[in-house]
């Protein structure tokens, strides 16, 4: 009966320092500042008021670490489709509807492969005129807290989000 007792707390101890060695991990590769996340909202809100068209993006996932990952925000240009490159990251809108943040891979006769840096896999949507939302500008990088100011809560709201998340 001990003995179980004993193995079962080494099972949970070994178990909680897997998960967070995992998310250790994570957190080593996932670029943070200091800067909250109200700032870097505000700052990207600034930087897009400067460009036509531009909008500023929550980032959600981890796909693109560690160019950015969760807590991050992008300003996005937009971009005409024939400017595309292999190496840019562009916000588009895939078959689900979600805007996604990937990498151009390369081309195709009917539009762009992308993918995620740490994805296995392209993404299933080809990334084509009528889907492209614009091209990464600028990334700000946060600690991924949000003040409790309800002003800015409501900035953060109403920012869209675009999705650093596994192929589909």
């Amino acid at each position: 009966m001990q003995t179980t007792r004993i193995l079962r707390l080494l099972a949970a101890v070994f178990c909680a320092s897997v998960a967070l060695t995992a998310e250790a991990a994570v957190d080593a590769v996932c670029p943070r500042t200091p800067l909250s996340m109200d700032a870097a909202l505000a700052d990207a809100h600034a930087l897009a008021a400067r460009h036509a068209g531009a909008v500023t993006m929550r980032i959600q996932g981890q796909s693109m670490l560690p160019y950015f990952g969760d807590g991050s925000v992008v300003v996005v240009r937009p971009l005409d489709a024939a400017r595309v490159r292999p190496g840019m990251i562009v916000v588009y809108t895939n078959h689900d509807g979600e805007q996604v943040a990937h990498r151009v891979i390369s081309a195709k006769d009917d539009g762009w492969v992308v993918r995620g840096y740490n994805n296995d896999e392209q993404d299933s949507t080809l990334v084509t005129a009528e889907n492209l939302l614009g091209v990464v500008y600028a990334t700000f990088y946060s600690n991924g807290q949000l003040s409790k100011s309800a002003l800015l809560a409501a900035v953060s709201a109403s920012t869209p989000v675009a999705l650093a998340a596994p192929a589909k």
